[in-house]
């Protein structure tokens, strides 16, 4: 399988396009060197976007993406992946989500209780919605968009997404095309 592929495939299970999409097929190389090595993102920052990542998925039955180390994962795909506007909405983002905390809940998106911050995220999640059945093509994307699909991203292509969430076979066997499906069976990973 090649990279777009692997990317078209993705981008169905997100049930969208992957925002850097031509980055990541490209080798997630920027094109201008100085963007990504400009681009620092400290301990905290990956602490703050693992939070967000877990409360988009968060641990059940199975570990959350916090255990599977999303924020670290969204840090290096929009250093090495997204051109410079893209980072720069990702950045904005992020001080936007604590702002809209502290703004809804008078305290930082960190010291929120789990069920404020899933408040939160279900509401720009829906503005994120709104924003894009508007969106002309030459917009840019909603940051919460981007945050969203990279945590959909890291997390179902870690080891733990896939071998937790989803049914994972490490070595298939024959290909059988009409498996029989049971209400509640996890998607497969391979």
């Amino acid at each position: 399988m090649n990279r777009r592929e692997a990317v078209s495939r993705v981008a169905l299970l997100l049930g969208t396009t992957v925002i850097g999409a031509e980055f990541f097929l490209s080798g997630c190389k920027a094109s201008d060197d100085k963007i990504a090595t400009t681009l620092d993102f400290k301990p905290s920052d990956i602490a703050y976007l693992d939070e967000i990542a877990e409360t988009i998925i968060p641990t059940t039955d199975s570990p959350g993406a916090k255990a599977a180390g999303v924020g670290t994962f969204m840090t290096v795909m929009v250093k090495d992946c997204y051109d410079e506007k893209n980072q720069k909405i990702f950045l904005e983002g992020m001080s936007k989500l604590d702002e809209a905390s502290r703004k809804t809940h008078d305290k930082s998106f960190t010291s929120a209780t789990p069920e404020q911050r899933k408040a939160l995220l279900i509401t720009l999640d829906n503005e994120q919605k709104e924003y894009n059945k508007n969106k002309k093509k030459e917009d840019p994307p909603h940051y919460f968009a981007l945050m969203k699909q990279l945590t959909l991203l890291g997390y179902f292509t870690s080891e733990i997404g896939a071998t937790k969430a989803l049914r994972y076979e490490a070595i298939p066997g024959r290909y059988d095309g009409c498996l029989p499906y049971k209400k509640g069976d996890k998607a497969w990973a391979t």
